[in-house]
């Protein structure tokens, strides 16, 4: 296919997934995190304040709340700041009830807020579909980059979270688009390639704090490249062109090259360029822009603000002691990182800044190893399940793509085989250093990506916070791009291949194409309800799991939309998400949670429970977990009268 068409193709696949994702949001509700990030943002481009959800980075919650702004002051729109409520003035980090005042109880129009401050993620999403598009069709062709791409832009995961002001896309970018500029460092060590490298770290750093594993990822990455460089001297030169990279993939030469370059030359290049890449990225991109968040965030609150919530981090207390000090201390190692936190918080604007940083990625670590209470496979747990990940992921993707895996790793393995036969047949030997240095140096971008993805599962899989498949959605684009690669190498015309068999690797693969084209269209507009024909589809999901997996609150105003259609004039909610059904339902709208009695509903009476709460309350507990368990049992005995959107569930009492 020619590069023009090529690029026609891709284009269209992503106006397409963008036209799913705007048309599918606009009669979401605000989601959890939403309720959150969306105020957290306006804030920070209004007042140079963060002390509302300082454990996320802000650069997405930035641009959420500058569309925001922009959009108020293009059509006079009048939006009031809480400025002295308890929420912002007193309390620390009280992010959700500040979050429902500035939404639901100002006078403000919610609804257009959510929707403008939802537009910058949907530009978020095409960059990485642009940068999926060309790094694949760098390494491996247009024909493998059109299909990475169609497995990114038919991605319910990738539509449903793309569509939301949160962060898990935009670390899945900053993941993608950090790796691609320093891999291309890696082999071409320019200037121009180090700064660029340098500032995507940082932005990728300001986009989601579990991207700090890029530090060690990156670090091993180098080493191992130097390791290639030094003693294997088998890298492909840095100036061959991608055309002669894709030949050399597919034709491997049978003698391999040999760079010779002092090694010490290598080292310092390398390891040089790394601590500058890292630099840049926090000295000269995180550090400037943390300045802006903190520079009228009052100092004696900030610091206030960070002894309180830091005073549990490595079961210690705050101790009013220089840093080093404590730290010279066994008893208080682990609070170390903590103490030298707020040591910070008391000194310059600068320092105040990076300690402003710093707070946020200690409360990830602590919120990680403190898990989150939540359902799974009929069990409700606050410490996790070491099989939540490999079973949702299994759950949650398409067949098409679960199929395409397994016919992947089918390849590599005939592969792998049939030049072990080729070398045994010949009489050399399996395994020679230059020669397998020389296929990593070639192959180093497969490599690489191979490696991101062990590490991120390793660490999702390591922690006991399972709350959804967004928490590994990072890894997706890789995944596909290592997939698509083996397809169309399997899929390629060989010498003397039969025409039925070649056809019919098309007729299989346009096959698998069009059902999950087809399952993408069927489950709109309920994308983050998606699941696949093995979960018994998006109606059968929360059978396994829930939380942002399935019910975050997106079907709020469809189920207002339903009461208003039915006429009902009371409904009792238990509402699981970031709207505020006082808000959508006005009078129609009773509260109700999951331990109340249900000896207070009468005969005919409604009960709209979201699928969180009501999966919540029917696990059986693991052994150990002594929070309230059970208290949604007695619905056991009745059917839901209709679903809202797969997520909130509709009763009437007999």
């Amino acid at each position: 296919m020619s590069n023009s068409l090529t690029k026609f193709v891709a284009a269209l696949m992503l106006v397409f997934m963008l036209g799913l994702a705007y048309f599918s949001m606009r009669e979401d509700s605000a989601i959890m995190d939403e309720q959150s990030h969306l105020p957290a943002g306006y804030s920070y481009v209004t007042q140079h304040d963060m002390r509302i959800n300082p454990e996320h980075p802000p650069l997405i919650k930035d641009l959420a709340g500058l569309s925001v702004l922009i959009w108020s002051k293009i059509t006079h729109t009048q939006i009031n700041f809480p400025v002295n409520i308890p929420a912002w003035t007193q309390e620390i980090n009280s992010q959700w009830n500040f979050g429902s005042d500035f939404l639901y109880k100002e006078g403000n129009p919610a609804d257009q807020m959510i929707f403008y401050g939802r537009l910058p993620m949907l530009l978020i999403l095409l960059i990485l579909g642009l940068y999926v598009f060309r790094w694949t069709k760098e390494i491996w062709g247009n024909s493998a980059a059109l299909l990475t791409l169609f497995l990114f832009s038919f991605s319910p995961t990738f539509i449903a979270h793309g569509r939301f002001v949160t962060t898990d896309v935009a670390a899945a970018a900053g993941f993608f688009i950090a790796s691609y500029y320093f891999i291309h460092w890696l082999r071409n060590p320019q200037t121009g390639s180090l700064i660029l490298a340098g500032i995507f770290f940082g932005l990728a750093q300001l986009a989601k704090f579990s991207l700090f594993l890029l530090v060690p990822l990156f670090g091993f990455l180098t080493v191992f490249w130097i390791f290639i460089k030094i003693f294997g001297r088998q890298a492909p030169e840095d100036d061959i062109s991608e055309e002669e990279k894709r030949n050399l993939y597919f034709n491997p030469p049978k003698k391999v090259p040999v760079k010779k370059e002092p090694a010490g030359e290598i080292i310092w290049r390398y390891l040089a360029g790394f601590v500058l890449i890292l630099i840049i990225g926090y000295g000269l991109i995180i550090t400037p822009i943390y300045y802006f968040h903190v520079k009228n965030y009052p100092a004696d609150k900030q610091l206030a603000d960070m002894k309180y919530i830091m005073q549990s981090y490595g079961g210690g207390a705050v101790l009013d002691t220089a840093p080093l000090i404590a730290c010279k201390s066994l008893d208080h190692l682990a609070r170390c990182p903590a103490q030298v936190t707020i040591w910070l918080a008391d000194k310059n604007i600068v320092f105040r800044s990076i300690s402003q940083y710093m707070l946020g990625l200690l409360m990830v670590v602590q919120r990680a190893a403190g898990g989150n209470t939540t359902y799974f496979m009929g069990q409700v747990s606050a410490s996790g399940w070491k099989s939540y990940f490999p079973i949702l992921y299994l759950f949650k993707e398409p067949l098409t793509l679960h199929i395409l895996t397994l016919l992947a790793l089918l390849i590599i393995a005939w592969r792998a085989s049939k030049k072990i036969k080729e070398r045994i047949r010949s009489e050399k030997p399996l395994f020679k250093i230059s020669w397998a240095l020389y296929w990593l140096g070639l192959h180093f971008e497969g490599l690489a990506m191979v490696s991101l993805i062990i590490l991120y599962w390793g660490s999702s899989l390591s922690s006991p916070l399972n709350i959804g498949i967004r928490h590994v959605l990072p890894t997706f684009a890789f995944i596909f791009a290592l997939v698509s690669s083996q397809i169309v190498y399997w899929m390629r015309v060989t010498p003397g291949e039969n025409r039925i068999i070649f056809a019919s690797k098309y007729l299989l693969i346009l096959g698998l194409m069009t059902w999950q084209i087809f399952s993408i269209l069927k489950v709109y507009p309920s994308y983050l309800s998606y699941f696949n024909e093995l979960a018994g589809g998006p109606s059968g999901g929360y059978r396994y799991v829930v939380d942002s997996n399935l019910d975050w609150g997106q079907d709020l105003k469809r189920l207002a939309k339903w009461v208003n259609d039915n006429g009902i004039d009371k409904i009792y909610v238990d509402y699981f998400g970031g709207g505020d059904a006082k808000y959508y339902l006005g009078d129609k709208f009773q509260p109700w949670w999951g331990t109340r009695s249900p000896n207070d509903l009468k005969s005919g009476d409604l009960l709209a429970v979201s699928a969180t709460f009501l999966q919540g309350g029917r696990g059986t507990p693991v052994p150990g977990f002594t929070q309230d368990h059970n208290y949604y049992n007695w619905l056991d005995k009745y059917q839901p009268i209709t679903t809202i959107g797969n997520s909130i569930f509709i009763y009437q009492m007999p």
